[in-house]
């Protein structure tokens, strides 16, 4: 299995980052869409990139979902309010849906989830999708342009993996912005650079691409060097590991 074909089954198979709520979805609506993938990937190579552009084959290519538009540029007053992912209409019911989708890794530092490199975190990431990304469809420039979407349901599909350091004692928090965590997502290990002598099992650095799904092969394990950005690892045994310089999050 190629690795498009990987990350379409993690994406349809793993739940999401939240329990299912107001606009929020715990799951991909696609569950059940088996198709032939291409050996490679051609497009941006920025996990993101990659995550929608495979969302978006599950949606063109399912029997449940008419994928009407992706990447609708929005602008109003000459201002620019940004990009809608997805328009579907959901063929049984004959509605019409927005959906913004999103894999994010975060790490729980004191009571905040904070992304690897310290600039993103889960409450401002969560704020902004709801309150911005979601509420384009409800804009006067939508709904100017696309009228005959003007009464869209909005759904916000926010997958990835939560990472909690087990050398320090923190409370994991049970929700973020009264959104409830879904705490079965919390399968990795964070550490600073001087706790990783405690990290027991060798370990085996992840490219980019690899985030999502993991390593299907395990080849030179490395000592984790001291470097001033985080890097991700996994075990053998399928442990991920995220190692991050002693100025994290502040530098």
């Amino acid at each position: 299995m190629n690795q498009l074909a990987r990350t379409a089954q993690w994406i349809q198979q793993t739940p999401s980052l939240f329990e299912e709520s107001s606009q929020v979805r715990n799951a991909c609506p696609i569950a059940k869409l088996n198709l032939k993938w291409p050996e490679e990937y051609s497009g941006n190579p920025r996990l993101g990139f990659l995550y929608q552009h495979v969302v978006s084959e599950l949606f063109s290519n399912s029997n449940q979902y008419n994928l009407l538009a992706e990447e609708i540029q929005l602008s109003e007053n000459g201002r620019t309010l940004g990009a809608v992912d997805f328009i579907v209409e959901d063929l049984a019911e004959k509605q019409i849906e927005h959906w913004e989708v999103a894999i994010k890794f975060y790490l729980l530092h004191g009571e905040l989830w904070y992304g690897p490199n310290a600039k993103d975190r889960l409450d401002l990431k969560l704020s902004r999708m709801l309150d911005h990304q979601l509420a384009m469809s409800s804009s006067k420039a939508f709904h100017s342009k696309f009228p005959e979407w003007s009464n869209a349901t909005k759904n916000l599909l926010m997958q990835g993996r939560l990472y909690i350091n087990p050398f320090e004692n923190n409370t994991i928090p049970k929700t973020c912005l009264s959104k409830t965590i879904n705490h079965s997502r919390i399968k990795g290990y964070w550490c600073f650079q001087n706790q990783q002598h405690m990290i027991t099992e060798p370990l085996y650095e992840m490219k980019k691409h690899q985030w999502i799904t993991g390593l299907e092969r395990f080849e030179n394990a490395i000592e984790p060097p001291a470097v001033d950005f985080s890097r991700h690892y996994q075990s053998e045994s399928g442990q991920f590991w995220f190692i991050v310089p002693e100025s994290w999050p502040e530098g």
